[in-house]
């Protein structure tokens, strides 16, 4: 356990950080997973829309940079293809 008051404060901001990004995490699965879901029932155009609604999602968690760009970047790549790979 930290053993003052500075080392305390850091770590119940350390707590609050962890949590806010594991929510955050949490977001951005659940955003993938919604366009998957949308190209499994194979609806071209739902899918288009959820991927643009799961975009700015995918985006926002990278610019606050709880996860990394590329990897922001690579996700949505793999989604919009995809997408065009559709029938």
């Amino acid at each position: 356990m930290a053993n003052t008051a500075q080392a305390r404060k850091r770590a119940r901001q350390a707590e609050a950080t962890r949590q806010r990004n594991a929510s955050q995490k949490s977001a951005l699965r659940t955003a993938v997973k919604k366009v998957k879901k949308a190209i499994e029932a194979g609806d071209k155009a739902a899918a288009a829309k959820q991927l643009v609604e799961s975009q700015s999602v995918i985006d926002r968690i990278a610019d606050k940079k709880v996860v990394h760009r590329n990897l922001a970047s690579r996700t949505k790549s793999r989604l919009a293809h995809a997408i065009r790979s559709m029938a």
